[in-house]
């Protein structure tokens, strides 16, 4: 079966964040996500622009920027500058009085755009947003912090949108609390890629792409 997984670098070991990078590459990692938060957005820094810039210089691999910032239009360019064609940038809707616009810059910057959605913003909120965008991430947590409890009811937000992504045209990926059990419910019901942190990934005490190479590996 066909899925991609990203890895959750705010979960990285900072002391070593090349050796990170280097082991996820070759361990067969499918891109990189990056979560820039502001401190207002959600009750949490993490990650900066020069902790994107420097991964965006060691892999080839894409990017998937996840920024959960208070009104990411007036800081657009910055990211826009310092990421390349093939990398992903989401914003949160809520987070901007016209999230149209903010898409669009990213569009004519020629990356791909994308939406997050927070477990208590509903499809119907977002619903035209998601003719103009290519990912939507769907959080199956509260934004702000790794190794959160997964929220059930997201599973059926899941379900409408995968009723609507062949006609609106994107792609789906889960954000949060992301285990064996998800990827197994999930993959084979057309969510395309799954973020991995702390559930499976980091901090386990198992090399990156032996964990990768099992979940690959997975029987559906």
């Amino acid at each position: 079966m066909n899925f991609e997984l990203m890895a959750s670098m705010m979960c990285a070991d900072y002391g070593k964040l090349e050796k990170e990078v280097r082991t996820l590459e070759e361990g067969g990692i499918d891109s990189f996500h990056i979560d820039i938060m502001d401190g207002r957005y959600v009750p949490n820094f993490a990650m900066s622009l020069n902790d994107m810039s420097y991964i965006a210089s060691a892999t080839k691999k894409p990017l998937d920027v996840h920024l959960m910032i208070e009104r990411p239009n007036n800081n657009i360019e910055i990211f826009l500058t310092k990421l390349r064609k093939k990398d992903t940038i989401y914003i949160h809707p809520e987070a901007e009085y016209h999230p149209s616009t903010t898409l669009q810059k990213i569009i004519n910057a020629g990356m791909v755009p994308g939406i997050a959605i927070n477990p208590g913003t509903s499809v119907e909120n977002v619903y035209e947003m998601l003719r103009i965008v290519k990912k939507v991430l769907v959080m199956s947590v509260n934004p702000g912090n790794a190794g959160q409890m997964y929220l059930p009811y997201v599973g059926k937000k899941i379900t409408k949108l995968l009723a609507l992504k062949e006609d609106m045209d994107f792609e789906i990926y889960w954000d949060g609390a992301c285990g064996a059990d998800k990827i197994l419910e999930f993959a084979p019901k057309g969510v395309k890629g799954f973020v991995l942190g702390t559930t499976l990934l980091f901090g386990r005490g198992t090399a990156y792409g032996e964990t990768l190479q099992a979940i690959r590996e997975l029987r559906f």
